[in-house]
C-alpha cells in the first residue's frame, strides 16, 4: 500500500509514525511545504523569548533521520497544489526550482492545519505586523526583536497571544494586548480569568480588552495601532495572533465534504466523504 501524507508537522508526523508501526512494508510519502517538519511548535514563542536557548531544540527530526529510523520518505520545500480524486494523484509542485510533477497513492491523508485570521483591516500587510505559525515567521520576529525592537502590540489575548506576551516582557519590550473580548481567554469563565489578567499586568503588560485593531498605519518605520475606542499604540512589532482558521484550501478544490464549522468533515476513525482519504489535526471537524 502507498499512503500519501499531506503536512508533516504534528498531525502528519504522528499519522506516519503510527502507519509504520502498523505495517512495516508500506510506502509512506510525507510531503511538506516548509523547509522543517515535526518542529517544536509550541516552543516557538519560548525561544523568541529566550527560555529556549538553541534554536536546534524546536528540530525534533529532520527528513534524513525520518528515513534512518522509520524509512519514511519525507520530502520538504514540496507543496501540493491539487488533489484528483479520479487518477488518485497529488500535483506538487517544488518550492525551490518550481519543478512540478505528479505523486500517485492508494490512500491519502490530509494534515494541512490551520491558517492565522488576517482580518481586512487598513495598513495589514505592514512588514512590522506580523503571525507566528512556523519556524520561519519564528524567526522573522525573533529578528526583530534582536533587532532592537522596544516596543510591541499584541492583537489577540488566547493562547499565542498571552504566550508571545509574556516571551516579550522576557525580552524587556514594552507590551501591549488587545483583546476585543471583556476579558482574556475568552472560552474561559471570567472569575477564572481576572486572575490571569492581574498577574499579566503585574508582569508589564498593558490591557486593552473588549476593543479591537481598526487600522494600521506606518510611523516612520515602527507602525502606530489605532484601536476602535479611539487609542493609538505606536509599535515596533505587530503579533496578530486574532485566532487561525483551518486550512481547507486543498480539501474544498477536491470536492471533500466541509462540516458547519468550515472544517473537512470526518467520522470518528477521520475519514472524509471520500474512503480512500483521510484527515486529521487542526482543518478537521469533528464529534465533541
Amino acid at each position: 500500500m502507498k499512503v500519501v501524507i499531506i503536512g508533516g508537522v504534528a498531525a502528519g508526523m504522528s499519522a506516519a509514525a503510527r502507519l509504520r508501526r502498523l505495517d512495516e512494508k508500506a510506502e509512506i510519502i510525507v510531503l511538506e511545504r516548509s523547509p522543517y517538519v515535526s518542529f517544536a511548535n509550541c516552543g516557538l514563542p519560548y525561544h523568541i523569548g529566550g527560555v529556549i536557548k538553541e534554536r536546534d531544540q524546536l528540530l525534533l527530526q529532520t527528513p534524513a533521520t525520518l528515513k534512518a529510523s522509520l524509512n519514511l520518505d519525507v520530502r520538504t520545500g514540496h507543496e501540493v497544489t491539487g488533489i484528483d480524486r479520479a487518477r488518485k494523484t497529488v500535483s506538487v509542485r517544488e518550492v525551490d526550482g518550481g519543478r512540478t510533477y505528479h505523486e500517485t497513492y492508494d490512500k491519502l491523508v490530509l494534515t494541512p492545519g490551520a491558517v492565522p485570521l488576517r482580518p481586512p483591516l487598513p495598513g495589514l500587510d505592514h512588514p512590522a505586523v506580523m503571525v507566528l505559525r512556523n519556524v520561519p515567521d519564528m524567526d522573522a520576529i525573533k529578528q526583530r526583536v534582536d533587532g532592537g525592537a522596544k516596543r510591541a502590540v499584541v492583537i489577540g489575548g488566547g493562547y499565542i497571544g498571552l504566550e508571545m506576551a509574556e516571551s516579550l516582557r522576557e525580552r524587556g519590550l514594552v507590551v501591549d494586548l488587545v483583546e476585543m473580548q471583556p476579558q482574556l481567554l475568552p472560552p474561559l469563565d471570567p472569575e477564572m480569568t481576572w486572575l490571569l489578567e492581574e498577574h499579566a499586568r503585574r508582569h508589564g503588560v498593558t490591557l486593552h480588552l473588549g476593543t479591537a485593531a481598526a487600522a494600521f498605519r506606518d510611523a516612520a518605520g515602527a507602525v502606530k495601532v489605532e484601536l476602535q475606542n479611539g487609542t493609538e499604540l505606536t509599535a515596533d512589532l505587530v503579533i496578530l495572533s486574532a485566532g487561525v482558521k483551518p486550512d481547507t484550501t486543498l480539501a474544498r478544490a477536491a470536492g471533500l465534504e466541509l462540516g458547519p464549522r468550515g472544517g473537512i468533515k470526518v467520522d470518528a476513525y477521520l475519514r472524509t466523504s471520500d474512503p480512500d482519504l483521510y484527515a486529521a489535526g487542526d482543518a478537521v471537524e469533528t464529534p465533541h
